[in-house]
């Protein structure tokens, strides 16, 4: 069989506005497809089976127009954008132009027979109703799925974006880019990412490429959005995404005090963003001094960076505690 790849085309302009992104909405669809087959994810059976009773009706249609794997409508993930929160995406959806959601409906009709073809053409035939419906489903399904995970999902996307925007300051873009995964290659201005049905042509014309790491995609290859009005996109698996990746902060307390002992492991998750020595001392009940010393034991482990800020020392998690930290 042949082998098909979505090539995206960079310019100058393209290769200085390379950025990663966060994506709630891709997180949200790829957990609805997790649970409707299970059995493709190995690494979420331990999310899968802690969790409650799934809200019903809320998760059907939310099936309904994601489907189980191939294309799922652009308008469920918009153009990602850094820390974004799930309460922006819910918004974003909220705005969804009624020509977009019909048209990107209306691919999921070619890719659907039966009740739930009938169903997704009754959603076209009224836009309005059809957000409003589907906006209150994604913020049920993601309250009962993702919410109780989406401390720990963050971590592990943080670090993965780190640890890549480490890489790339250090061997280059498209050295990183060739990381991402074994479906993706970039040479000559060009990022390729080989796809199992889909081929395609994509001019970034000045856009740039965002990169997009998922946590829910830890089992799969990689995914694309290219149509517009979003920016060319490609989602990968982000780096470790083990069974426990679900289990909560305490949990990843107690492993990281076992490695390190509870001070160090306690500064390690609180430095989330950038705190002050002072502000390291009061989360943790020590004297500045104390707090001093063990973030200079963390700073000679690679595991923290102190940089001065006016007249304070700031300290952020390296992309090494970042990824430590998403042990939990």
């Amino acid at each position: 069989m042949d082998r098909k790849f979505v090539e995206f085309r960079l310019g100058s302009s393209d290769i200085s506005a390379v950025r990663f992104g966060i994506s709630p909405g891709h997180e949200l669809v790829h957990a609805v497809r997790t649970i409707l087959r299970p059995q493709s994810a190995p690494l979420h059976w331990g999310w899968f089976r802690s969790l409650p009773a799934r809200p019903s009706e809320a998760f059907r249609l939310m099936a309904v127009i994601s489907g189980a794997e191939g294309y799922m409508p652009d308008f469920l993930t918009a153009t990602p954008s850094g820390d974004m929160t799930p309460q922006e995406e819910a918004g974003r959806l909220r705005e969804v132009p009624d020509e977009r959601l019909q048209f990107d409906l209306q691919k999921m009709v070619l890719r659907s027979t039966g009740a739930r073809q009938q169903e997704i053409r009754d959603l076209i035939a009224a836009p309005e109703h059809a957000r409003k419906v589907i906006v209150e489903a994604w913020q049920e399904v993601w309250d009962a799925l993702l919410a109780p995970v989406w401390p720990q999902m963050l971590r592990l996307l943080r670090a993965d974006i780190s640890v890549r925007a480490r890489r790339s300051s250090d061997t280059g873009l498209a050295e990183m880019a060739s990381t991402l995964h074994s479906t993706v290659t970039w040479a000559d201005e060009i990022v390729r990412v080989e796809m199992r049905r889909h081929e395609e042509v994509v001019d970034c014309g000045g856009t740039g490429l965002v990169l997009v790491p998922s946590v829910m995609m830890a089992t799969r290859g990689c995914a694309v959005l290219t149509e517009r009005p979003a920016q060319p996109t490609i989602f990968y698996p982000a780096h470790g995404v083990s069974e426990t990746w679900h289990r909560d902060g305490a949990d990843a307390l107690a492993a990281l005090t076992a490695l390190l002992g509870a001070t160090r492991a306690r500064l390690v998750l609180e430095l989330q963003q950038p705190l002050s020595t002072s502000e390291c001392a009061a989360l943790t009940d020590l004297a500045v001094s104390t707090a001093s010393h063990h973030l200079t034991v963390l700073r000679d482990a690679g595991l923290i960076d102190s940089r001065r800020n006016g007249v304070r020392v700031l300290h952020t998690r390296t992309p090494l505690g970042e990824a430590l930290a998403g042990v939990g």
